[in-house]
């Protein structure tokens, strides 16, 4: 008999998050055999936790599909970590309670290091439990910085969009340096890897392009040289174009941009690294500056999504429930890099137990001796993840994207939980 399965966003939505859900839906509905109703959790895992499930057999086909093409979570994120069984063993067993309910025997968390962490743990409490349940994570993450996989979906298109947008805002710079903007610093996400910044570097087709430095996490920051590189730079080219990662640390290893704040996976509240770096060539160099902070319009750039990002989004997804059907669980879909040129990928698995809560930093060979730019061996790592377009439909001159009808499922538990 078919049982049901429980599909879930977590984390910072992408621009393909969607393709991987659409990726999970359609493969769900060509095994019937293994497969009844797929539901969606609406905000994540807290939709399994308040049992406020939504009926994806209620959205058409062409609805689906569509999803290829829209950015953002469709049923809603969440940024909420299980606790461990000793510590809110609760939790644990309403998410239980709640699929035994409904009959959910797959599970798929679509998400990074903490999702694989919760994917991890809802795995062990089946065996734990003796409830059968697949649980298999879907990654996902901007931030380039799960272990194993070769990539993460999500990734390649935030890559491109940077890109692109140095190159384009460097062309800005440079036709107004004479007698305007000197400095202009863009602020993308990565709060302890540098893949989102040196993924900037590749809009740098030769020497004295755009950007002429990068600030990378990985690296400590120096005040005494970074004033210096980029006085040198204004002075040789004139004008100089940064990117710098929210997570760039000072020597002691704290983040420069930190207000003190915590989300709710207990991570440090991080933003205002650009204006804080244009303040520091103010009142080192008196140049005139601009700056900018990608900030969500990074992750949400649909319109300009790598290719090769969202073919790799699609087939984690596929991979997933193939993966589930096929009886494994406490796994994940991993991309394996098999060529560089061309460049060729595959699907292969990673254990969880491998995955959870294990940070893929900048390798140092990624980045440059001083410091201040990638390789040559970054760039034939990054170059064909941004590659290829696929542009959404655009109706009236806008991208028409979707929105599902997200149809509550009725509750079956007879109780409320509180998160």
């Amino acid at each position: 008999m078919p049982r049901n399965a429980f599909y879930a966003q977590s984390g910072g939505v992408t621009a393909v998050i969607n393709v991987s859900a659409a990726g999970v839906i359609e493969t769900a509905r060509q095994y019937p055999q293994h497969i009844g109703k797929l539901y969606a959790g609406r905000n994540g895992i807290i939709g399994a936790l308040t049992e406020d499930l939504i009926d994806t057999s209620l959205e058409s086909d062409a609805a689906i599909a569509a999803l290829k093409y829209t950015p953002s979570g469709a049923f809603g994120s969440c940024r909420y970590k299980l606790k461990g069984f000793d510590k809110n063993l609760a939790e644990y067993e309403r998410l239980i309670e709640v699929f035994k309910a409904h009959d959910i025997g797959y599970f798929f968390y679509n998400g990074g290091g903490d999702s694989a962490d919760t994917c991890l743990k809802i795995s062990q409490l089946s065996e734990k439990l003796g409830y059968p349940l697949q649980a298999i994570h879907v990654p996902k993450t901007i931030d380039n910085d799960l272990p194993i996989t070769d990539c993460c979906p999500g990734f390649g298109s935030v890559a491109k969009y940077v890109a692109v947008s140095i190159r384009e805002a460097g062309y800005d710079v440079a036709s107004m340096a004479k007698t305007s903007t000197k400095v202009f610093i863009l602020e993308v996400m990565g709060r302890h890897a540098g893949w989102i910044a040196a993924a900037g570097g590749l809009a740098a087709a030769k020497e004295g392009d755009a950007p002429h430095l990068i600030l990378f996490p990985e690296v400590k920051f120096d005040q005494a040289a970074f004033l210096a590189r980029v006085d040198a730079t204004v002075k040789k080219h004139g004008y100089c174009v940064i990117v710098a990662s929210e997570g760039l640390q000072n020597e002691a290893g704290q983040f420069l941009s930190e207000a003190g704040a915590k989300d709710a996976f207990g991570h440090a509240q991080l933003g205002g690294l650009a204006p804080l770096l244009a303040g520091i060539v103010k009142d080192g160099l008196n140049y005139k500056y601009h700056w900018a902070v990608a900030d969500y319009l990074q992750r949400a750039a649909r319109h300009i999504a790598s290719r090769t990002d969202v073919e790799q989004a699609y087939a984690v997804g596929r991979a997933a429930v193939e993966l589930a059907v096929g009886g494994q669980s406490g796994v994940m879909p991993a991309i394996v890099r098999t060529g560089d040129a061309p460049y060729s990928w595959n699907i292969g698995v990673a254990q969880l137990s491998q995955v959870a809560n294990v940070e893929k930093k900048m390798p140092r060979d990624f980045i440059s001796d001083d410091g201040f730019h990638i390789t040559e061996k970054c760039r034939a790592y990054l170059a064909p993840l941004i590659v290829g377009e696929d542009y959404p439909p655009y109706v009236d001159g806008l991208p028409a994207y979707v929105q599902l009808q997200n149809t509550a499922v009725p509750k079956l538990t007879g109780r409320e939980f509180k998160i």
